[in-house]
């Protein structure tokens, strides 16, 4: 199962892809994968059923969209070899693609007084986070946050970069605080 085609995408380029059809994001997803393949299928399952334009776009790009629930999935030797469909149907695929909801885990920083938010994507929620400013400052002073807990599309690259912005003005926070304390001391 995968989810995204920026992580996912080059290891299979070229192969029948299936997308499963859970939220409004199904048919986005089904044309950002047909970027690696010719041979894409959305399976509506439990999604919605495209707008008037998303069928005309899908058909477009040549993407087939097959109705019905999926209830399985079919493998042989270890490797997928199809999507199982309520009526018995099989549709053969070598990989799937999912839409995960991605969650913060914000246990510790629900301790601290935060609480996670809605995030969305397209107009669609696709999972929580912890809301802060660019430097990844929170609303409990204090408190900064970084990385993908920050913005749920980080990759490591940006969570790397969103962690050094936030150390940054953890620093400068820190020097802050000490010059003031060293003003009301020299003031004392």
């Amino acid at each position: 199962m995968l989810h995204c085609p920026y992580c996912h995408g080059w290891e299979v380029r070229d192969r029948p892809l299936g997308i499963l059809g859970v939220s409004p994001m199904a048919a986005h997803q089904a044309l950002m994968w047909r970027q690696w393949s010719e041979d894409v299928t959305l399976f509506r399952h439990t999604g919605p059923e495209p707008s008037d334009e998303e069928y005309e776009q899908l058909a477009a790009r040549g993407v087939a969209v097959v109705d019905g629930e999926v209830t399985g999935l079919e493998v042989a030797d270890g490797r997928l070899t199809g999507v199982r469909l309520a009526g018995g149907r099989v549709v053969a695929r070598e990989a799937v693609v999912v839409q995960p909801r991605f969650t913060a885990r914000s246990g510790v920083l629900e301790s601290l007084g935060l609480a996670a938010t809605e995030q969305e994507m397209g107009g669609h929620v696709v999972g929580t986070c912890i809301a802060a400013d660019p430097t990844g400052a929170t609303e409990v002073p204090g408190v900064w946050v970084a990385g993908n807990v920050a913005g749920l599309t980080e990759q490591v690259i940006g969570a790397a970069s969103a962690g050094l912005k936030a150390g940054a003005a953890i620093n400068a926070d820190l020097i802050g605080e000490d010059v003031r304390d060293a003003v009301a001391a020299y003031r004392g």
